[in-house]
This record gives C-alpha cells, sequence and structure tokens, in this order.
C-alpha cells in the first residue's frame, strides 16, 4: 500500500491538503494522525535510517504491530489447516465433487458478505469485527476434530468463509487509519508479503503434520492462533483503525452508496475493472497448472510442487518489494508494469520446454501477481473515504471472487478443449489486456482531478476524489 519518508513519487502523485505547498488536485485522507504527528527523535531516525522505513514499521507503530504479529501467526494456522482441510475430506469421500463443494464454501461467503452486508464493515466496529471474526473461527476450529461427516465440514468451512469475509475489508479498511500516510504503502507490503510467505510455509508443514499426525493436530493449532490474533488485535485502540462509524441511511441504501462510489472514483474503477480482467487470468493459471506441470511436462507431483512453490516465493518477493517499487517509479507505473510481470511471466511458462524454466517464469509472475495485489489495495485506500472505505473493499473484493469462478468454469473446458498451454497463453493475453487497462485508467486516476462522488447524505467531498500529478503504476 504506500510509500517512504522521503518526498517519493507516490507521495507526490496524490494530493496534498488544502494550504500546503505543491498545488494540483490530490486525494486527501482525512484520517486523524492519533499522536503520530511528533517530532522524530534521534533514536527514531538512526532506527529509520538502519533498519529501513518498512521494517522500521513494527517498531514505530504498536498497532500495526499487533496486526503484523496476528497476521503471521493465523496465517501461518490457516494454510496449515487448509492441507488439513482437503486431506480430511478427500479421505472420508474421495470425491471430487465433496472437494469442489469445500472450495466452494471457502470463497462465496466473500460474494455473499459482499452483496449482503457490506455496509456492516462501515457501520460497526472495525476492531469488533476483525476480533469476532477471529473468536469464530477459533470456535470452528475446535469444533471440527468432532465433525462426523464431510457434510459437517464443508458446514464449517462455509462458516470460516463468512467469518473471513468481514475480516478481510475490515483490516485493510482500517489500514490506513493505523500508520501515516507515506508508511501506507510500506505497510500494504509487510502484509501482502507475510501473508504469502505463510501460504508457502504453512501449506509445506501442514502437509508433513497431516501426513504424520492426522488433520485434527493441525486444526487445534490453527484455533490457537486465531485466539492469539484476537488477543493481540484487543490491543490495538479502536481509534486507530476507524475515524468514526458511519452513519446509516438503511441497509440497501448503505449498500447502493458503496456501489455507485466504486462506479464513480476513477481508483476504484480502475481495481474492478483493470483485477477483475485479472482475476480470469489467475483462474486460467490455477485451473491449467496442474495439467501443465503433470501432462505438458511430464514432471508429476514434484514438478507441480515446484511451481506452485516458485508461485509463492515471486508472490512473497513482489508484495515486499512493491512499496519500494511505487515509491520511485509511482503508483500508475508500477500497477502497469506488475500487471506486465504476470503477463511475461505465465506466458514463458507457457512456451517453456521443461517444468525448470516454467519455475523461473512463475516466479517473475508471483513478483507481478503480488506487487499487483498491494497496488490494489493502495488505489481504494486512497480512493474511498474513511467512512466508505469498507464497502468499496467488500464490493470490490466480491465481484473479484464472482470472476474467478466464472474464470474457473471456462478454464475447465478450454483446458480440455485445447490444452494447458494454450490456457496459459490465454491467460498472458488478458494479464496483458489488464495491463494495458491498468495502467491508462490508474495514470488517468493519478492526473485528473475526478469530481466529487455526489452520494447524498453524507456526500463525499471533492477532498476525497482520486486526482493529483506524477507517474502511473496490484489483493485485493
Amino acid at each position: 500500500m504506500p510509500s517512504s519518508p522521503t518526498h517519493s513519487t507516490v507521495s507526490r502523485q496524490w494530493p496534498r491538503e488544502p494550504g500546503r505547498s505543491g498545488g494540483g488536485n490530490r486525494l486527501v485522507r482525512k484520517t486523524p494522525l492519533s499522536g503520530r504527528d511528533h517530532a522524530v527523535t534521534v533514536s527514531e531516525a538512526v532506527s529509520r535510517h538502519l533498519t529501513g522505513r518498512r521494517l522500521g514499521l513494527l517498531g514505530r507503530e504498536p498497532g500495526f504491530r499487533s496486526l503484523f504479529v496476528a497476521t503471521l501467526g493465523s496465517g501461518l494456522g490457516t494454510w496449515l489447516a487448509l492441507v488439513a482441510l482437503q486431506i480430511d475430506v478427500l479421505r472420508r469421500t474421495h470425491s471430487p465433487l465433496w472437494m469442489s463443494a469445500l472450495l466452494i464454501a471457502d470463497i462465496l461467503p466473500t460474494l455473499l458478505v459482499g452483496i449482503l452486508a457490506a455496509p456492516l464493515v462501515d457501520r460497526l466496529s472495525r476492531r469488533g469485527l476483525m476480533i469476532g471474526a477471529d473468536l469464530a473461527r477459533f470456535g470452528v476450529f475446535c469444533a471440527l476434530p468432532f465433525a462426523p461427516n464431510a457434510t459437517t465440514i464443508v458446514a464449517l468451512a462455509a462458516v470460516i468463509g463468512i467469518a473471513t469475509g468481514f475480516f478481510r475489508p475490515a483490516v485493510y479498511a482500517g489500514l490506513p487509519n493505523l500508520v501515516a500516510d507515506e508508511d501506507l504503502a510500506g505497510a500494504n507490503s509487510l502484509l501482502q508479503m507475510i501473508d504469502n510467505s505463510t501460504w508457502a510455509l504453512g501449506s509445506l508443514v501442514g502437509g508433513a503434520l497431516v501426513a504424520a499426525q492426522g488433520p485434527h493436530l493441525a486444526y487445534w493449532i490453527n484455533a490457537a492462533t486465531f485466539l492469539v490474533s484476537a488477543a493481540l488485535l484487543a490491543q490495538i485502540p479502536q481509534r486507530l483503525l476507524q475515524e468514526a462509524r458511519a452513519e446509516t441511511r438503511g441497509h440497501w441504501r448503505d449498500l447502493a452508496d458503496g456501489l455507485v462510489l466504486v462506479r464513480r472514483s476513477r481508483a476504484l474503477l480502475t481495481v474492478l475493472i483493470a483485477w477483475n480482467v485479472g482475476m480470469v487470468a489467475n483462474a486460467f493459471v490455477n485451473v491449467g497448472e496442474p495439467f501443465l506441470a503433470t501432462d505438458s511436462f511430464s514432471a508429476g507431483s514434484f514438478g507441480l510442487g515446484l511451481m506452485m512453490g516458485s508461485a509463492g516465493v515471486g508472490l512473497a518477493a513482489g508484495a515486499y518489494l512493491a512499496g519500494s517499487w511505487i515509491e520511485s517509479r509511482g503508483l500508475a507505473n508500477i500497477y502497469g508494469v506488475s500487471l506486465g510481470l504476470m503477463a511475461l511471466g505465465v506466458g514463458g511458462a507457457a512456451a517453456s520446454p521443461n517444468v525448470w524454466v516454467a519455475a523461473v517464469c512463475v516466479i517473475v509472475s508471483g513478483a507481478g501477481n503480488g506487487s499487483t495485489i498491494v497496488c490494489n489495495a493502495l488505489l481504494v485506500q486512497r480512493g474511498a473515504p474513511d467512512r466508505f472505505r469498507g464497502r468499496a473493499f467488500t464490493v470490490l473484493m466480491s465481484s473479484n471472487v464472482t470472476f474467478l469462478a466464472l474464470g474457473m468454469v471456462l478454464a475447465g473446458r478450454l483446458t480440455e478443449a485445447v490444452g494447458p498451454r494454450w490456457v496459459w497463453g490465454g491467460a498472458a493475453v488478458l494479464s496483458t489486456a489488464a495491463a494495458i487497462v491498468g495502467f491508462t485508467l490508474a495514470r488517468g486516476a493519478a492526473e485528473a482531478a475526478i469530481a466529487a462522488v455526489e452520494l447524498p447524505s453524507p456526500p463525499i467531498e471533492s477532498e476525497t476524489a482520486v486526482g493529483a500529478h506524477g507517474g502511473a503504476r496490484r489483493a485485493i
């Protein structure tokens, strides 16, 4: 998500508050600094110099440190438990249909939360939603060892999905209030980096643990991580996650306000269009990957694991580097380049002679994907005022899930018809289109003063419109 201490490209391309030097129409975040606008001490200056702005965040911002550690612990437990869930269902049913049901139960609630409950992320306490989601998931994983059948497991997985559907938007909607604006890109980079790292490590450890001890121990470990996460989140003052709870004009009008905001804000529209295309490309990659590794490269399960592990390395690296890239080159430029890296890596893997070359290409595409997600979050955080930000994230996440599901259906048919290499080639074409659209729209959001988004009671002032001068430049 945002940038660095010095006058970086990012800070130049988003508007300053009226009365400050340097004109231009810029995005104004009316987030209280919550005591962070203090003079920099000598020790703090040395810390920033030695550890870097991003890693220094963990020392300077106790609230962000709590969120980071909570993300690390619960992320490891979640990916560890996801392997356990899949193996548990597979052992009980030996059915691809039940595996599909488990995966649908994981992603469908995100869509439903976005359609039916998006305004709650702004109307209710974000910290309360996050803690409640962690406690709900703690309860579910305590119950899973006693699940009598696959139906119960899938039903409990749906409860996990609902809790996650509230948790993630609340985290990213509250993050701009938790850190100073110049630290926002670095904060997003760190959260995405640790999330992607736990995906790779948790999956590996989960497979070994379930093979040795069965799924139940993994469930208990994950339950404990959610309890610890809730305790850490409880240490963050509510005022650092939310300016004020949004006033309601009625649930359905509140939901409509979120949809109108996404349509009228150039930054949010950029994410809606470009990343929906990118999600279809990701669906093609995910569906075609097992067949590309095992059939096209004749590399078996080892080849599939190698490609998946390479993707994880790329995702973590891209997410971590995104903050500094944005600072030096500008948001719109990095957004277009990141989507372009996805296209380059996927296209290269599709044309690769063997799995080893493909794995290198997948690292490149993974880095682009990881960086794109950071850019997406930053565009939304800076393109929506605090009282609408939760709705914006939830609506966009729901849209992304919809296009991901549709892309998976289409990719399954195409893989059977033309083979995995052509499907990955199609993903490269889609990623290229997303890069062109994303760069064009993001650059327009940076250069043009977008008119105020006129929503009834309370309106979005013109200061919150996205506009600025500067260069151009990734999940949500």
